[in-house]
């Protein structure tokens, strides 16, 4: 168990990734009783954007050896359910079957409290070198050491990649703080915000207990006197200069870097940025170089990637953490993956925000600079308007204008235009919201309709667990919707009746897309145009308004793929799209590769003399090559060419 990042075990392991990289290793892994040889480490993808990302909650996905603790699987509940690593293990072969190529892991890393049932959730770390072992099936930390291990090469073994969320920004309550003669456990005064560094109030370290020691204001005892459960671990973090210790965030608005100062809650915000050149921390300076607490992070990090052969991170509350380190993160990832065969290691964060906020933490800087950010981003440009257009509650414009917005904030980024897919991981609900995609009263089209979107539009496809089964929020005790809060979302799947079923309508919409997705790499790396439409074969237009359509081209090469969907609840479509004249100067045939509701059939594209073109007030006439479409209320359609 290592204790602190130079622990020789820790170098021991990291330095074992390497040498097996270097050597070309292999390993074998029990598959269904078939031993099965796979690379150690295991390589990177070529590219991301082939691998579709399935985020499962740990606590929430399944067990194999015991029912949901709480009173009711779909109940809001804000502690342990008791989902394990084998309990994701022994479901590799439903997620094989759905076509997931990526599975994203809630954080793993042991939290605060361990003999409670609070932090069921992993984002509140004790310590980052280690494994939480309520996670294992018998509690105990080696069991969950070697069943993550497990999981991951099983994982491997079916042609699966695994990335586990992170966190940079903060650690769980390791401290309380002491406030006008008491101890409390947060608190948000301006004042001390506000206030120069070096004026922050005492602390007192929490024990394993959750409480905090008189006797540990401000400084701990030796590490070797202290319990696995006290405080904080690696032991170098056990210095109160490498957290900021200034209360509770005031606001989620960012400084114009994108940086938020204050803890997260009650979560206590790291100084990622910490700076070791000033005079009087030349001891510090010497053991971890110029920024030390992203040195320790770095190197605990890298230690897990080497321990579990882990794919790629995905990183917690980016946006409250400086660019700057971020950057530094992402390249010591980079680097360390490529040390250690991994060519292409992932790294995508939690950037809550607008494009121009996003653009400023991934990739290179369009200003110039050193360095490159991490790989890309979760994207909440999109999520702020998808699921709404696909219900019909938002204009269809405003989807057009996420991508048209987005050309311009990554202009700097971009070798084409394709390659926009590369820095966004887009989704359309997840942990952290309050509602998922379907709600108890959604027509099942509009949830199939937005998969399809969702699979089509550029970005790395992430689909939130459950949503395959139908999943549609927690419920009160009544039986009616609780919308209150995050555990809203995060139902205990495995207690859900025939909760892994393969034959579940989702299940096989996904699935269904899943494989079009691999069959047309158009819908991958494709540029994307947003499309005109017609209701008389002549004047064409965008759409516009609620309940609209959305039409759009994915071309790669000479290959187009065009996709059309209709978010009217009521009204069907039956017009022209209009698709590339070039492409289709030979009139050919497209095929429905995709629809929600079951249509089939071909369609051939029709060259038109001369069509009227209405745009911002303006009318402009000439040839154009369209395909005629009919679409009923809340269908969408992906057609292929033949």
């Amino acid at each position: 168990m290592p204790a602190t990042i130079t622990s020789p075990d820790l170098l021991q392991t990291i330095q074992a990734a390497q040498a097996a990289a270097s050597e070309g290793k292999t390993k074998l892994v029990a598959v269904n009783g078939t031993q099965v040889q796979i690379p150690y480490p295991f390589p990177s993808p070529g590219d991301w954007r082939d691998c579709w990302i399935y985020f499962l909650m740990l606590d929430r996905f399944a067990n194999p050896s015991a029912s949901p603790r709480g009173p009711a699987w779909n109940q809001a509940f804000s502690h342990r359910h008791g989902g394990t690593f084998r309990g994701v293990q022994s479901q590799l072969p439903y997620l094989a079957d759905l076509g997931v190529k990526a599975v994203w892991l809630s954080p793993v890393l042991k939290n605060s409290r361990p003999d409670f049932n609070y932090n069921y959730h992993g984002y509140e770390a004790q310590d980052f070198l280690n494994v939480d072992e309520r996670f294992a099936s018998d509690g105990t930390r080696a069991t969950a050491e070697r069943e993550l291990a497990e999981l991951i090469d099983e994982a491997h073994a079916r042609g699966l990649y695994i990335i586990v969320d992170i966190v940079l920004n903060h650690a769980g309550r390791v401290f309380d703080y002491v406030r006008n003669g008491g101890v409390v456990s947060m608190f948000s005064d301006p004042g001390v915000m506000d206030a120069p560094l070096g004026s922050e109030p005492p602390i007192e370290w929490l024990n394993g207990l959750g409480v905090p020691r008189a006797d540990w204001r401000d400084q701990l005892p030796a590490p070797a006197s202290l319990s696995a459960d006290d405080a904080v671990w690696p032991a170098d973090l056990q210095n109160p200069v490498f957290f900021r210790r200034r209360g509770s965030k005031l606001t989620d608005a960012p400084d114009a870097s994108g940086f938020v100062r204050g803890d997260f809650g009650d979560m206590r915000q790291l100084v990622a940025e910490y700076d070791s050149t000033v005079p009087g921390q030349e001891a510090l300076r010497a053991r971890y170089g110029i920024a030390p607490v992203m040195s320790i992070l770095i190197r605990a990090y890298q230690y897990l990637i080497a321990r579990y052969d882990i794919d790629g991170y995905r990183i917690d509350t980016v946006k409250y953490v400086f660019p700057d380190a971020v950057r530094n993160f992402g390249n010591a990832m980079r680097e360390f993956g490529l040390s250690a065969g991994k060519k292409n290691f992932f790294t995508f964060g939690e950037i809550y925000d607008n494009e121009q906020i996003i653009a400023g933490f991934v990739g290179r800087p369009t200003s110039g600079g050193e360095g490159f950010g991490i790989d890309a981003a979760l994207d909440f440009p999109l999520f702020y308007k998808l699921p709404a257009v696909a219900k019909g509650f938002a204009p269809v414009e405003s989807l057009r204008a996420v991508f048209e917005a987005r050309k311009d904030a990554e202009l700097g980024r971009l070798s084409s235009h394709g390659e926009a897919g590369r820095y966004f991981v887009s989704f359309l609900d997840n942990h952290d919201q309050h509602e998922r995609i379907q709600h108890p009263s959604t027509p099942p089209e509009q949830v199939t309709l937005a998969l399809a979107l969702l699979f089509s539009l550029q970005g790395i496809p992430c689909v939130y667990y459950g949503t395959e089964q139908g999943l549609s929020g927690t419920v009160a005790a009544d039986g009616s919707p609780d919308l209150n809060s995050n555990e809203s979302t995060r139902e205990a799947l495995w207690g859900k009746p025939s909760a892994f079923d393969s034959t579940h309508p989702k299940f096989a919409a996904i699935r269904a897309l899943a494989a079009l997705r691999q069959d047309e790499p158009a819908l991958s790396y494709g540029r994307l145009y947003f499309r005109e439409v017609s209701g008389n074969g002549v004047d064409f237009g965008h759409s516009n308004g609620a309940g609209g359509i959305v039409a759009f081209s994915r071309i790669l090469v000479d290959r187009e793929v065009l996709v059309a969907a209709n978010t009217s609840t009521k009204d069907p479509f039956s017009g022209f799209v209009l698709v590339d004249r070039d492409i289709n100067a030979t009139p050919r045939q497209m095929r429905v590769a995709f629809s929600n509701r079951g249509t089939s059939g071909t369609g051939t594209v029709e060259q038109i003399p001369a069509a009227r073109f209405y745009a911002g007030g303006a009318v402009s006439t000439g040839p154009a090559a369209a395909l005629p479409v009919v679409l009923a209320p809340g269908e969408v359609q992906i057609l292929a060419p033949v």
